[in-house]
């Protein structure tokens, strides 16, 4: 049987990263994509091949939809000469960026940037990866525990990864003639680099996460990646269309 094979966005970083060597360890090969940082990137490549995996990293901007065709032609071109085949067998929709901003000061272009990252261009990516998704495959999509909660200055963040939560559902119906599975994970606050390092650095915030979480301490990006491998493999064939908190209790 063929090893299976992921493509995961934003694999360089933080969470993704985290869930690039997670599946890794679960033995699946993956495509990983990276915004700028390349030697980031290539430095994940390494850790992968490091675990026994193949794996190969490639320039991806979520926010620009117009180059999904030529990044997917890319990686159904690596797919078919590595691999014999043009599918793979599981995406995860995972690339992002922050904004915290009260709504008096949201400016336009900062809502249409959010937007176009974490709800358009997963909804146009996912759509263009369709038809190389295999049967009986998987799409993790990556949300927040901020669409539970709320904490000022997320609203735009927030609600557009309350659009990626419903269009799971949805994905999950249409998909299920062909037996692939969507779900969607949503961290709770994490300490990474994402949006500056916000949560990892401001004490204050870390202190007060920490303070409303049952288990005690703010998230790390390994509590995050063996639970997105896990949704991946054949033991969570009976999860689909579902929304999966990982926050440690945070706000219960």
């Amino acid at each position: 049987m063929s090893t299976k094979i992921a493509l995961v966005t934003g694999g360089s970083r933080g969470i993704g990263k985290d869930i690039a060597l997670a599946m890794a360890k679960k033995g699946i090969d993956l495509i990983i994509t990276y915004h700028s940082n390349k030697q980031a990137a290539e430095e994940v490549v390494n850790e992968i091949n490091q675990l026994g995996q193949t794996a190969v990293a490639f320039q991806l901007d979520t926010g620009n939809t117009g180059s999904f065709s030529a990044f997917l032609g890319q990686v159904t071109d690596y797919l078919q000469k590595s691999r014999g085949s043009e599918q793979f067998d599981f995406l995860v929709n995972n690339a992002g960026t922050g904004l915290y901003a009260p709504i008096a000061e949201v400016a336009e272009i900062q809502f249409d940037e959010i937007f176009t990252i974490h709800f358009k261009g997963v909804f146009f990516l996912t759509q263009q990866c369709l038809p190389y998704i295999k049967e009986q495959g998987a799409i993790l999509n990556i949300s927040s525990g901020l669409t539970r909660i709320t904490m000022v200055g997320s609203s735009v963040y927030a609600s557009a990864k309350a659009a990626v939560e419903t269009l799971t559902r949805y994905l999950a119906k249409e998909l299920g003639p062909r037996k692939i599975r969507v779900n969607v994970l949503a961290p709770g606050a994490i300490e990474t680099d994402f949006a500056g390092g916000r949560t990892r650095d401001n004490k204050e915030i870390n202190s007060y996460i920490a303070g409303i979480t049952a288990l005690g301490r703010v998230g790390l990006p390994g509590d995050i990646g063996g639970v997105a491998a896990f949704l991946c493999t054949d033991e969570a064939g009976w999860i689909n269309g579902q929304r999966i908190e990982v926050s440690g209790g945070q706000a219960i």
